[in-house]
């Protein structure tokens, strides 16, 4: 079954993992999602390793929550930039209330954390925010993917095959 009909946003920013983002944002096109990518301003972004401008879709602003059947936040630094928006946090807290699959990797946990949807849940993240994680209430565990719930989280970009699966199931799932 394909994700066609499925709308997912990706919210991130420049220095983002280059890795990170093109592989999920063309893995779920594959399955035949319509992803959209979004950023502070709207604007095409660069990729901490300088990557080519990386063509975005919309600002978030310009996005609301009730659109989209999940929400990807790629790694790299940009989660710590987008987690500077209070409009970035308002679609990935309305994300995780509706119940939709909320997917992290890398640095990523950084938003979640800012959003204050992981408190008493099971997750991942890169080790460089283990501290982060943990201090902000989370189950930590070095696993490729955790899933708990709605919240899939995974560490590096060679953990990235284990968490689209886990991440295109989900959305699959979801009602």
């Amino acid at each position: 079954m394909s994700l066609s009909g499925k709308k997912v946003l990706v919210l991130t920013a420049n220095y983002f993992e280059e890795s990170e983002l093109i592989y999920a944002v063309y893995r779920l096109r594959e399955e035949g999602a319509e992803v959209t990518v979004a950023s502070p301003d709207g604007a095409a972004l660069t990729g901490k390793n300088h990557m080519s401008p990386f063509p975005v879709d919309a600002s978030y602003d310009a996005v609301g929550a009730n659109s989209f059947d999940a929400v990807v936040i790629p790694g790299g630094f940009a989660p710590d930039l987008v987690r500077r928006f209070p409009k970035a946090l308002e679609l990935v807290r309305d994300i995780n209330a509706a119940n939709k699959p909320v997917a992290t990797v890398c640095h990523g946990g950084w938003v979640a954390i800012s959003a204050g949807i992981v408190k008493g849940r099971k997750a991942t993240a890169v080790s460089a925010i283990k501290d982060d994680m943990v201090n902000a209430g989370v189950n930590f565990v070095d696993e490729p993917v955790v899933v708990d719930g709605n919240l899939i989280t995974s560490r590096v970009p060679a953990d990235m095959g284990l968490w689209m699966k886990a991440l295109i199931e989900a959305i699959r799932t979801a009602s």
